[in-house]
């Protein structure tokens, strides 16, 4: 049973070794919303792996999500898995792959750090602290209110 217990402990170590991930954040939202999103990049050196799942304390509920078209319109919908192919990087970004908070229980201030846990197709997961930033939304052009 320890040698089952130290191999399955190593095979995780393993595992989280061969993923690196990179400019995580978390979408600001004004008071009051209560979803918001997280984005990263996710760079897997290792074979290929999913996250399968995620988990927070900010929220009631944590999906993965993706963006569909459906007829003109852009909606977002929960998968079961977020593919991170073998020796590449995997972009969760905003109208894209992201990790979705239903039901935020308290209002974000920007550059609050919140928890985050990525659970890997292979027993392994991986804890963050994640920093809330302002995040454009695609197809949004910032305007320079200098004349």
């Amino acid at each position: 049973m320890k040698k089952l217990l130290i191999a399955s402990l190593l095979l995780s170590t393993l595992a989280q070794a061969d993923v690196e991930i990179s400019d995580a954040r978390v979408r600001a939202v004004p008071p009051g919303q209560k979803m918001t999103g997280a984005f990263m990049e996710i760079k897997n050196s290792g074979a290929d792996l999913q996250v399968v799942s995620a988990e927070s304390s900010i929220s009631k509920v944590v999906e993965l999500h993706t963006h569909i078209k459906d007829g003109e319109v852009m909606r977002m919908r929960k998968i079961p898995a977020i593919d991170l192919s073998a020796n590449s990087t995997t972009h969760l970004k905003p109208g894209g792959l992201h990790v979705m908070f239903i039901g935020l229980k308290e209002p974000l201030t920007i550059d609050q750090k919140i928890d985050l846990k990525l659970n890997f197709s292979d027993g392994s997961s991986q804890a963050l602290e994640v920093p809330v930033k302002m995040i454009q939304k695609p197809g949004m052009m910032k305007h320079d209110m200098k004349h």
